[in-house]
């Protein structure tokens, strides 16, 4: 009996100093991305949907009041406008209204008022050639490449002159909309 106690608390002893049992737990990581359409608008990145893209300037430079035509060029920072695309993506540049179109009596569509003496402008055209025969009317719009490389736009511009213009700074904002 002795014996077969010793044997049970030998077991028993055994059993309890024996490696715990181990089982391995296994799962997953999900990862996801979702992504849209965006550009590359003078090197700074838009998704399709965002605003306030800085499509550069024309400058037309320092004229006299009696000036004739004055040429300029859509510019941005490092040069002329550059827009890069999503590949597949067809995106359309749009030219809306200026804050002065229809004002002064010049023949541009557009028109920059003067900063501080209301009823005076100078109008403007826009051009989609070095040449400034093709006008890009209000509301008129360039279908860029789908390919999403990274391509040059040339925007050109006059200005003319009229009667009874005066001294000082003259603005306008011309909407554009990138459509994507």
């Amino acid at each position: 009996m002795r014996k077969q106690l010793a044997v049970s608390i030998a077991a028993a002893l055994g059993l309890a100093l024996a490696a715990p049992a181990r089982a391995d737990i296994t799962g997953s990581i999900d990862a996801t991305i979702t992504l849209e359409a965006g550009c590359i608008i003078n090197g700074q990145t838009l998704s399709d949907g965002a605003g306030a893209a800085d499509f550069g300037t024309i400058d037309f430079g320092t004229q006299n009041t009696l000036f004739s035509e004055a040429d300029g060029e859509l510019l941005s920072g490092g040069g002329a406008l550059r827009i890069q695309c999503s590949p597949g993506i067809v995106p359309t540049l749009s030219f809306e209204a200026g804050e002065n179109d229809g004002s002064g009596a010049g023949p541009g569509a557009h028109a920059m008022a003067h900063a501080s003496s209301p009823g005076h402008y100078v109008t403007y055209n826009l051009y989609s050639d070095a040449g400034r025969s093709t006008v890009i009317p209000v509301g008129g719009s360039l279908t860029l490449e789908a390919t999403g490389a990274e391509q040059q736009i040339d925007i050109y511009a006059r200005a003319f002159g009229e009667p009874g213009l005066v001294t000082g700074a003259y603005s306008d904002t011309v909407t554009v909309v990138l459509e994507l």
